[in-house]
């Protein structure tokens, strides 16, 4: 029975797939886009906003809504070149890389759960002995997986302009080289503070949500764990559009999310769409901070990938 349900769930993501894959460049169709390794999930996610806002386009010509999502961030790339996917929604250094490498454009900022920005901790045991970036030299430290923002290519930025050289482990039980700080995945915010707590690694590396959320770092944790560093802020989330996408359509686009807030009718859709509870423009320093986002972005690809 399960096996036949995993098979009916993988046959559901794929056709979806072809779907948005045969519809997206179709007059009058707009095509949401997400990477995601689990498109059954998200699927619901994306399709209840895409509904609200569908209907309040067709004077800008938009008839329908398609959901289209890609397996990493290679195939979306493709999809925006290609024009198959005119908006996309990503945490802001997936986004970035998708604005230099497909020629995507920031649409809004996407606050969720009233947070619009956040900014990466380094944690160890109290009793490590880390007290700074420069004591992880010879140590190991846990991201959660390659395409997260406050988990990976933030404390990679950072621990890359200290010219700290980095080498990816096979395991927890690996060790670095000398010198060098050795990394890993640990697949989950709390497998984070678990590897970290049991000693499997010397420290790790997540958002200031995770080490404030009881679900991510348990009250007996905590007590043994210390925050030892932290760094600037950085939006949360941006939703995106490809660059050579009608300016009348990303004008109305604009219109619809920065106005859902203060709809009604939207509210369950946008809570949702991964909790949001707005959508903000994109200023001055929300552009600063991108900008040395983007640019940490390019050098971890360059240094580690």
């Amino acid at each position: 029975m399960f096996r036949r349900l995993r098979q009916l769930l993988a046959a559901m993501a794929a056709s979806l797939l072809l779907c948005g894959q045969l519809a997206a460049s179709e007059p009058g169709v707009l095509v949401l886009g997400r990477i995601s390794d689990d498109p059954a999930a998200h699927y619901d996610q994306l399709k209840s906003l895409l509904d609200y806002v569908v209907p309040r386009m067709s004077d800008v010509g938009i008839r329908e809504g398609r959901v289209l999502m890609a397996r990493d961030a290679k195939q979306m790339e493709s999809y925006l070149r290609r024009g198959r996917v005119d908006w996309v929604t990503e945490t802001s250094a997936s986004a970035m890389a998708l604005e230099a490498r497909a020629r995507a454009r920031p649409l809004l900022l996407t606050e969720r759960s009233g947070v619009g920005a956040y900014h990466t901790v380094f944690i160890a045991r109290r009793d490590s002995g880390i007290t700074s970036l420069a004591d992880l030299r010879g140590r190991s430290i846990a991201f959660q997986n390659p395409s997260s923002t406050s988990a990976y290519f933030v404390p990679a930025m950072e621990l890359i302009t200290l010219g700290l050289p980095m080498e990816i482990l096979l395991s927890p039980f690996d060790r670095p080289v000398d010198g060098s700080v050795g990394y890993l995945f640990a697949r989950s915010e709390f497998n984070i503070s678990t590897w970290v707590h049991k000693g499997l690694v010397d420290a790790g590396a997540f958002s200031n949500l995770d080490w404030e959320s009881m679900q991510r770092m348990p009250e007996s944790y905590r007590r043994d764990l210390v925050a030892f560093h932290a760094t600037d802020e950085y939006p949360r989330a941006l939703e995106m559009v490809r660059g050579d996408l009608s300016p009348a359509v990303v004008e109305r686009l604009r219109e619809v999310l920065a106005g859902a807030a203060n709809d009604p009718a939207a509210s369950e859709a946008l809570q949702r769409f991964f909790g949001t509870t707005r959508f903000l423009p994109i200023e001055g320093d929300t552009r600063r901070s991108l900008d040395v986002l983007s640019s940490g972005v390019a050098r971890v690809a360059a240094v580690l990938e």
